[in-house]
């Protein structure tokens, strides 16, 4: 029966002698379901269900205004999943869970009744941790005298309450109108990857009550933004509910990325303007209804390799408490410690059957109840390790394929991990888009004028056939991309050498180190008009490569802005205007913001630069000279076998034959476009061109150079004339004749 805990509160929480008076109403206990998981309002009351096939005992407990709290043993169990059903349990009650049963890490279990336990399957959270002992289950002053072999017997027993967060019943009902998905198709799908804080946190045409909220993300400033850049798809960054690292906070920085989750359904609460207990939720609705009606899809980064309780020495706030060994990836000779895949601390066990539920469950939830139109994977190599090995057949990927809703979402993979045969680019199975590791390296390679690069830089231009092809994928498989989150802005790309990540409080350790940047001269910022001028030259042609490939383009955001982070390529501590979008930026930075709207433009216009399905190098009709795509030398004639192999050519015409587009439209009629000449030069001097024959065209007009501040263009050149291409600088004609 419901029982009343005396001893519990934040007075006893915190070790005082005398424990708070509570004498809360004792609810009302009937036996409810064991489905679904977590808390559900229905309307008249509240189902709690939790799994755990290691507990002995579950206590379901509600926690009231004061924080004091009552104690409901769950006495129903079913396939080792406990549940209650309580009827006037109503939305905004803060609830929390006790497991009783082993603590015995040696053996994988770590249950521990004095933590207040939180819902893996909660959908809203409220309140905050309080770094100390309270979180954790074994002694830290011991850990720091004799190491972490003290970690056996009995855990300290002091209570979480009033040191944790807590879960929030919500209200699901939502009136989401008119609310249609876009299902924007892949190959005219333009990403646009942003933080909501940093998208929206000094923007002064959002008023300050909402700046860094989603509310901010569905303010018409930021939505005619996006799509001035032609963008069709928003992929936020983390907003699944994470905590910041103790470390972190100690050092006077947070965890701002948001990879350190905990609550797979619930969105982050401190992103709502709105927060009250469980206000986020009707937030986010909100914000994804608004999007959706501007015609942008929402896409969430998700992070189910891993969970925010870390290593063997991390707190205790949900699934280490509630079934270790079921939850986490443990080391077979040492349970204690935790296989990391992921460079966190922990992996989570997405070979046991219920792991694998709930993060089903998770997306499934998102895409009906939340309306998201797909999910980016982070470190998804992690997910496919059945045993050690990463296996493309796994559990994980036999349920997305079948799964009637999540399957029909946009699925991104980011294709690696930390661990041993973690790089997986192109390996994924047919449903599945990649972040392109090898298009950022390669473009980043070719414009920095490395060597030997040009035959490469083709392969990814065209959209990888090399990666996707074999699998019966299509280019739009290929998520191009030059920068993201991870790494130097597109600005820091062009503008230092090295990282300079000195404020993030580990000695320059932390980053990567091989960026593939250049300079352009100087380190940092430079006063010197060439060198200015030159890195902002060398981000249009970044620019202009990114919008002409083959592949589904994803812009980091602040990048049409020009946005810099000093040379801080991890800035995942930084919550401050080194992340954040300085929007000041758009006056200042005027010409490369029309640039970056003028080529998003060219390619939403033109179906050749977002064909679906990959080139094969043939006529359109047979006699036909001219075949769907022709790679050209600077005088004029199709490239050679040795012409691929001059380690130092760094300089290539690409012709696109708009009349031989193969894929019909979504009605089955032929797609004819443009046909257009790319002139691409790496080279630090000028190379001048010749235009091919008038087999290809009679005359073309140039639409766009990078040699000018806004791309701007007004030149036309008949067949076999002459052009100059400038250095570091890209050509785009059109065939007009």
């Amino acid at each position: 029966m419901p029982s009343t805990n005396p001893a519990s509160g934040p007075a006893a929480a915190s070790g005082a002698a005398t424990p708070v008076e509570a004498t809360p109403t004792l609810p009302t206990v009937w036996p409810g379901d064991s489905y679904p998981l977590g808390a559900t309002y229905d309307g008249a009351g509240t189902n709690f269900s939790l799994f755990s096939e290691i507990a002995e005992q579950v206590d379901l407990c509600l926690i009231d205004e004061r924080g004091d709290e009552s104690r409901i043993p769950l006495d129903e169990v079913d396939g080792y999943v406990w549940h209650a059903y309580l009827p006037n349990i109503t939305p905004g009650q803060r609830y929390g869970f006790r497991v009783h049963g082993p603590f015995d890490p040696a053996a994988g279990h770590r249950c521990d009744p004095s933590k207040l336990l939180l819902d893996p399957y909660g959908k809203s959270f409220d309140g905050d941790f309080t770094w100390g002992q309270a979180l954790f289950s074994y002694d830290l002053n011991a850990i720091e005298e004799n190491g972490d072999t003290t970690i056996t017997g009995t855990p300290p027993m002091i209570d979480s309450l009033g040191h944790t967060m807590t879960s929030v019943v919500i209200n699901p009902f939502f009136d989401w109108a008119f609310d249609r998905a876009p299902m924007t198709p892949y190959h005219e799908t333009v990403i646009y990857e942003a933080h909501v804080k940093g998208l929206t946190q000094t923007h002064p045409g959002i008023p300050e009550g909402l700046r860094g909220s989603y509310a901010a993300l569905a303010h018409p400033v930021i939505i005619e933004h996006l799509k001035s850049l032609n963008v069709t798809a928003l992929e936020l960054m983390p907003v699944h509910q994470f905590m910041h690292d103790e470390r972190l906070l100690d050092l006077g920085l947070r965890n701002y990325w948001g990879y350190n989750t905990f609550g797979f359904f619930a969105p982050h609460y401190q992103y709502a303007s709105n927060r009250q207990a469980g206000g986020a939720v009707a937030e986010f609705k909100m914000m994804v209804r608004s999007l959706h009606e501007a015609g942008i899809e929402v896409i969430l980064d998700v992070v189910y390799n891993h969970t925010a309780e870390g290593n063997h020495l991390g707190p205790t706030i949900n699934f280490r408490g509630i079934d270790n060994s079921a939850y986490y990836r443990l080391l077979d000779e040492d349970p204690r410690l935790y296989k990391d895949y992921t460079g966190t601390g922990n992996s989570l066990n997405a070979r046991h059957p219920h792991v694998l539920q709930l993060i089903m469950d998770s997306l499934r939830y998102w895409v009906t109840e939340m309306h998201v139109d797909g999910f980016r994977f982070d470190l998804a190599a992690t997910l496919a390790r059945e045993l050690h090995d990463v296996d493309r057949l796994s559990a994980f990927f036999d349920l997305v394929q079948q799964d009637p809703i999540v399957s029909q979402v946009k699925l991104i993979a980011e294709p690696w991990d930390v661990g041993e045969g973690g790089y997986q680019v192109g390996n994924f199975p047919g449903l599945w888009t990649e972040w392109n590791g090898k298009y950022r390296d390669t473009v980043r390679d070719y414009w920095r004028g490395e060597p030997a690069t040009l035959g490469e830089f083709a392969s990814r231009l065209t959209g990888s056939s090399d990666l996707y092809e074999a699998s019966s994928r299509r280019p739009s498989a290929s998520i191009n991309f030059v920068t993201a989150h991870d790494g130097f802005t597109l600005n820091d790309l062009v503008s230092y050498n090295e990282k300079h990540n000195e404020a993030n409080g580990e000695d320059n350790r932390d980053g990567e180190s091989h960026n593939r940047s250049w300079n352009c001269g100087v380190e940092g910022p430079t006063d010197d008009p060439e060198i200015v001028e030159l890195r902002r030259r060398q981000m249009r042609n970044f620019w202009a490569t990114l919008m002409v490939s083959q592949g589904t383009p994803m812009i980091a955001h602040g990048d049409e802005l020009g946005r810099t982070q000093l040379g801080n390529n991890n800035a995942y501590c930084q919550d401050s205007e080194l992340a954040w979008i300085d929007w000041s930026l758009v006056d200042k930075n005027a010409d490369l913001l029309a640039f970056a709207r003028k080529v998003t433009k060219l390619r939403k216009r033109h179906p050749v630069f977002r064909r679906r399905r990959f080139f094969d190098g043939e006529p359109i009709r047979s006699g036909d000279e001219v075949r769907d795509i022709a790679w050209l030398t600077p005088s004029g004639r199709e490239m050679t076998h040795d012409d691929w192999n001059q380690a130092f050519d760094k300089c290539v015409g690409v012709f696109l034959n708009g009349e031989a587009i193969t894929a019909p439209n979504a009605r089955g009629e032929r797609v004819v476009d443009d046909s257009f000449l790319l002139c691409f030069n790496a080279h630090k001097r000028d190379v001048e061109f010749v235009m091919p024959h008038d087999d290809y065209a009679r005359e073309w007009t140039m639409e766009l150079d990078t040699n000018h501040p806004a791309g701007d263009a007004d030149l036309a050149v008949a067949a076999e004339g002459k052009i100059t291409v400038p250095g570091n600088s890209v050509l785009i004609l059109r065939k007009t004749a």
